[in-house]
């Protein structure tokens, strides 16, 4: 069997599609499918130049096409991938969680864990369970305002006071 100019864009296409198993991104796949075809036209017989260029345009309408299209489908619902820190986030509601190895008071957003900072008193340490609106994120910590500061404050007010 005498090796084809097609065997090497399927060669391509194969490798392409089994690296997007480790992205998730659809790009990868839509690339691989775009070789596929590729191989398809040089088993026509067309010449290199004309490879690329099918190549080109199969890769310019695919790619497009998988991300805007396909991914959303594979996506869960309401989680926006990527977007962590883009200000998508800003003015959502948000309970904060005790981290379990240092104690640390945060929110998770989008399944990550970040320490919070009360950006009314500097305030690091929240009760488990408070509810905060985030604001924005200031490196890796999230930036929050409490939603009702009276809650915090009767929590606030310790018993520590000694009567002489």
């Amino acid at each position: 069997m005498d090796w084809n100019p097609a065997y090497s864009w399927l060669v391509i296409a194969l490798l392409l599609s089994l690296a997007e198993l480790t992205s998730g991104a659809m790009v990868l796949l839509a690339l691989g499918i775009a070789a596929a075809l590729t191989a398809a036209v040089t088993a026509l017989g067309l010449s290199l130049p004309w490879q690329l260029l099918s190549m080109g345009i199969f890769a310019g309408v695919l790619v497009p096409l998988g991300v805007m299209v396909i991914r959303p489908r594979f996506s869960p619902k309401g989680v926006a991938y990527g977007t962590t820190g883009t200000g998508v986030e800003k003015g959502n509601c948000y309970t904060t969680l005790i981290r379990e190895y240092d104690n640390a008071t945060g929110i998770k957003v989008n399944g990550d864990f970040y320490r919070i900072r009360v950006l009314e008193s500097g305030q690091t340490e929240l009760p488990e369970g408070t509810q905060v609106v985030f604001k924005h994120f200031e490196g890796t910590t999230a930036l929050v305002n409490v939603l009702s500061p009276e809650a915090l404050d009767s929590e606030r007010s310790t018993p520590d006071t000694k009567e002489f």
